[in-house]
């Protein structure tokens, strides 16, 4: 009886996709394994078998190509959480499996094959892998470039291409790499330089006599007692998971979440389960699992998108072997990982919103799919946040989760004080310079002479937000946006930070041919320029996405700020999450009004996050740290909630206006966004799905609205939300979209038009 595989493809299609398994395939074949399918005319893919059976389709049926795995690579839970995440986020299957592996576990026609210049060529290779190894030759002295596997297929005359790669890559002579479908250009070695950090020590030149080199946080803390608040925080918690599967620490800055968390990991380790330790921002993990390691040693792997795609693979297959890690520290995709028995999730700093993927789908929020991940293995949850986010909160006031509270920092140190100025008053006396108040800059002078360091926060990369012909107004926007373009000076270029698309910064306007051009506003790299001007005797570093690219860069960084080779580091928001340096006495928050302005429900309770979190670096040790916090809007009453440390009145507050207005936790949004080409078609779609979803969900419709930037990669969008209440399943809302979405993107004129979905 012929033997049939139902697959998943990781493509943005609904539902599994049905194989004939030949009979050399049929009795390895299970449930999770990988296989490689024809798809289309000439395209093949790394699929994961969902079922087999023997039920003949209505329809003629290709072979599986190849059979990659003598074992699954992806386990029942990983499935269960697949699903859920593909049903409560309303995206497809395929979209899921493609975020959930590393990309060299998912060969396909379109991954590009590149060599490993590291590799020990006098290694022995068989026939075919010789012939691929020449294929990957570079033409042109030092012009090395990855192939396609359909054209390495075509290169070498080779039928079963993958079987060979895969061969390749165990053996560590060739490496994948996905094709990011952006226009933006690659950046030149000459531009790298300019912005990036040089790696290795660094020249002191006699800088290092300024200061005693800092312990690191692990080393100063020592791993091991808790202090009397401490303990107590740990016991409510483990009482707290007798009654609740997830509980809420919400402790204030520097006030050892950390030591807890390691007291927790060693408990459970001890009961013979694994940890996932969950992180919102890469650039978090290098201090942590430095000190995780002094604890855990060889049992903690880290897993997150800026290590090569080799070692990720290494560290997944690794949790399948008999012998995985016991902890895991990772970002969102870590929650996608083969953990055989789950028994702890810890998710810090849950209130970050880096734990929510925008794009591709699926837009998913780690925390939340981590929660579920946890209740499916049966795992107990721990978030942990001096800031926690309302729906944490509010579960944890309703009894949802347990709550536990950590009020007192570490060693007795005092939360920092706040000093607000009020920007407008400096500049009608005419008292700022630039972007500087007089007194941030005689509290970073103070801080230098007491050899402390500073950090500074700006929410803003680049050199300046706009460019602007001071004789017409003229300012350059994107060709494929609905947006200015930023200045950078060290790229030399103007950027879309939409789409990523790069031009050339003009010499003269092109609307007036005026040469007065000038920069409006402060991004990060503009700081660092004016403030090197202002205070030349500081050794100054900047933390952005533009100087973080790999992770050697944020690891130096890091790394020369701890060891007090950096005076002040000045960052984006990577600089307000969850970093410990000891000598840290004063923080510049030098816009607060940028994030007050945002055209979002959560934009309050994001900036005192934000502000409370970047003022937390303060006065890590010995002496209460200084804040200064610049803003037009001294008045704002979250601007006193972060003087005071008021956490419970900013959410007593917001949480008054959410229910008033009917937003999150009081509700759950679907936002629904409508993309074509064609204006007019942008609109009418928007429109005429709105006048269908209102049939069925009535007065939860809201809009059709255009959002503020209306125009990206020369897509028009429209926007459309529902307002849903809690007790509303998700599952009979998704059955409704799905067949209205189907119903109105085959009407002709909608055919090439894109429709997705953003859950909560």
């Amino acid at each position: 009886m012929s033997q049939y595989a139902d697959v998943i493809l990781p493509l943005p299609l609904q539902g599994a996709f049905t194989y004939a398994l030949p009979d050399e395939f049929a009795t390895r074949t299970q449930v999770g394994c990988r296989v490689i399918v024809p798809f289309g005319v000439r395209k093949f893919y790394t699929a994961i078998v969902v079922r087999l059976h023997n039920e003949k389709p209505p329809y003629p049926t290709k072979d599986v190509s190849e059979l990659l795995d003598d074992a699954p690579a992806v386990l029942p839970g990983q499935l269960r959480l697949w699903k859920w995440v593909s049903e409560y986020y309303l995206c497809s299957l395929g979209e899921v499996f493609k975020a959930a592996l590393p990309s060299g576990l998912k060969l396909e026609s379109e991954s590009v094959v590149l060599l490993n210049a590291d590799w020990d060529a006098t290694l022995p290779l068989t026939t075919g892998e010789e012939k691929v190894w020449q294929a990957l030759q570079p033409k042109k002295k030092g012009k090395a470039s990855g192939q396609s596997l359909a054209n390495l297929q075509k290169a070498t005359g080779l039928k079963g291409i993958l079987p060979v790669v895969k061969s390749l890559l165990e053996k560590g002579a060739v490496q994948m790499k996905e094709e990011l479908r952006r226009s933006r250009k690659p950046r030149t070695a000459k531009s790298q330089a300019n912005t990036q950090p040089i790696s290795g020590p660094l020249p002191q030149e006699g800088g290092e006599s300024r200061r005693e080199s800092p312990s690191s946080s692990g080393e100063r803390k020592g791993e091991g007692a808790l202090t009397e608040a401490q303990q107590q925080a740990m016991d409510g918690i483990v009482g707290q998971w007798k009654k609740h599967g997830v509980c809420l620490l919400h402790g204030v800055t520097s006030s050892g979440k950390t030591e807890i968390y390691i007291q927790l990991i060693k408990k459970a380790i001890g009961e013979g389960k694994q940890v996932l330790y969950m992180l919102p921002e890469i650039v978090l993990t290098t201090q942590l699992t430095e000190r995780l390691r002094r604890v855990f040693g060889e049992r903690l792997g880290v897993y997150h998108s800026r290590y090569p795609d080799r070692d990720r693979v290494e560290l997944y297959q690794k949790m399948l072997s008999d012998a995985p890690y016991d902890i895991v520290v990772g970002v969102r995709s870590s929650i996608f990982l083969p953990f055989q028995r789950l028994g702890l999730l810890i998710i810090d700093e849950e209130h970050e919103t880096s734990f929510k993927q925008q794009d591709p789908a699926p837009r998913y929020h780690a925390r939340n799919a981590a929660l579920v991940l946890a209740a499916q293995a049966g795992a107990k949850a721990l978030l942990g946040s001096a800031t926690p986010s309302l729906e944490s909160y509010y579960n944890a006031l309703s009894g949802k989760y347990g709550l536990v509270t950590l009020k007192t920092r570490y060693a007795g140190l005092s939360l920092p004080d706040i000093e607000v100025v009020d920007v407008q008053e400096m500049q009608r006396k005419k008292m700022m310079s630039g972007v500087f108040s007089p007194q941030l800059l005689a509290h970073i002078r103070k801080a230098l002479e007491q050899h402390q360091q500073v950090i500074l926060f700006q929410n803003r990369r680049g050199y300046a937000p706009v460019l602007e012909c001071r004789e017409c107004g003229w300012t350059p926007r994107c060709q494929s946006c609905d947006v200015s373009l930023t200045v950078h000076r060290g790229f030399r270029q103007l950027v879309c930070h939409y789409c990523g698309k790069t031009y050339d910064i003009p010499s003269v306007c092109p609307n007036c041919q005026g040469r007065e051009l000038s920069s409006r506003g402060y991004g990060t790299e503009r700081i660092e320029e004016q403030l090197g001007r202002l205070i030349p005797e500081a050794r100054i570093s900047r933390m952005d996405l533009d100087t973080t690219r790999s992770r050697q860069n944020y690891e130096q960084i890091l790394h020369d700020f701890e060891e007090g080779r950096t005076d002040i580091l000045i960052g984006t928001q990577m600089v307000t999450k969850g970093l410990d340096f000891d000598r840290v006495s004063l923080v510049g928050i030098l816009s607060a009004d940028t994030m007050l302005s945002q055209p979002d429900f959560r934009s309050y309770e994001r900036a005192f996050q934000l502000m409370e979190q970047v003022a937390g670096r303060a006065g890590r040790k010995g002496s209460t740290g200084h804040v200064v916090l610049q803003t037009r809007d001294a008045g704002n009453g979250i601007v006193g909630q972060v003087v005071r440390h008021d956490y419970e009145g900013m959410y007593a507050q917001q949480a008054q206006e959410r229910e008033l207005f009917r937003f999150p936790p009081y509700c759950r949004i679907v936002s629904i966004y409508l993309k074509h080409r064609d204006e007019k078609v942008a609109e009418s779609l928007s429109n005429d799905f709105a006048a269908l979803l209102r049939q069925v969900f009535g007065e939860r419709v809201l809009g059709p609205d255009t959002p503020p930037i209306a125009f990206v990669q020369l897509m028009h969008i429209r926007k459309l939300m529902l307002k849903l209440e809690l007790t509303l399943p998700l599952s009979a809302v998704r059955q409704r979209l799905v067949a209205l979405q189907e119903q109105i993107l085959s009407m002709p004129a909608y055919r090439s038009a894109q429709m997705y979905y953003d859950v909560d």
